[in-house]
């Protein structure tokens, strides 16, 4: 929340820069929602450069929206194949709750309250031990597979309070969600990001590397 609060309008903008991408992929007929779990992502790692920004003393620049798109091939890799672990668990969660097609249709009617806190809930509980890939690539500049053994290393020695954060972490999406018919995400999306910012820390410890212009 501290870090929140030093910027809390670039925060917000990267957010929706963020919430937007993942709509407007949405909406595009046959492959906009599988698009969507490939880039939005990526542009979402954004804030994750921009954390590194703050915490360095730098601005919070709405421009980082888009930086992540520039990290090496073996770091984008992990950071879409993360997201994509996670997308797999959700899609399964929900065809075999509600015979719904996450890829096909993300906002299928059958998917109510109650089915999407189960979607997301298992989503978030996957995303627990390949939750400090995107740092391990993007910030760290770790090999694809250091990327994934760094963060099941991570988890495996935090599992309880990764599991209450993540607990933590569905709450706030689900607030979000309802807020608004989901514009609450907006804030929720920095604020998560933040959050994980300050875990990766205080797991790894890790040198802040200098910020590239």
């Amino acid at each position: 929340m501290r870090m929140f609060k030093v910027a809390p309008l670039s925060w917000c903008a990267l957010g929706a820069i963020t919430l937007a991408s993942e709509v407007a992929l949405d909406l595009v007929p046959g492959v906009g929602a599988a698009a969507a779990k490939v880039i939005v992502p990526v542009v979402e790692c954004g804030m994750l450069i921009g954390a590194t920004a703050l915490d360095r003393g730098a601005r919070l620049e709405i421009r980082f929206a888009t930086a992540a798109f520039r990290a090496r091939p073996a770091a984008l890799a992990a950071i879409v194949l993360s997201a994509l672990l996670v997308t797999a668990v959700e899609t399964i969660v929900a065809y075999a709750l509600t015979g719904a097609n996450l890829l096909a249709e993300p906002n299928d009617p059958r998917l109510n309250g109650t089915t999407l806190a189960a979607v997301v809930g298992a989503g978030t509980l996957a995303s627990l031990p390949v939750a400090f890939v995107p740092f391990a690539a993007l910030l760290e500049g770790a090999s694809f597979i250091r990327a994934f053994a760094a963060s099941l290393h991570g988890f495996a020695l935090n599992v309880a309070p990764l599991v209450m954060f993540g607990a933590l972490a569905l709450v706030l999406t689900m607030i979000g969600l309802v807020l608004l018919w989901g514009v609450g995400l907006i804030a929720v999306f920095p604020l998560l990001t933040a959050a994980s910012y300050a875990a990766w820390k205080d797991v790894y410890t890790p040198v802040i590397p200098a910020l590239k212009p």
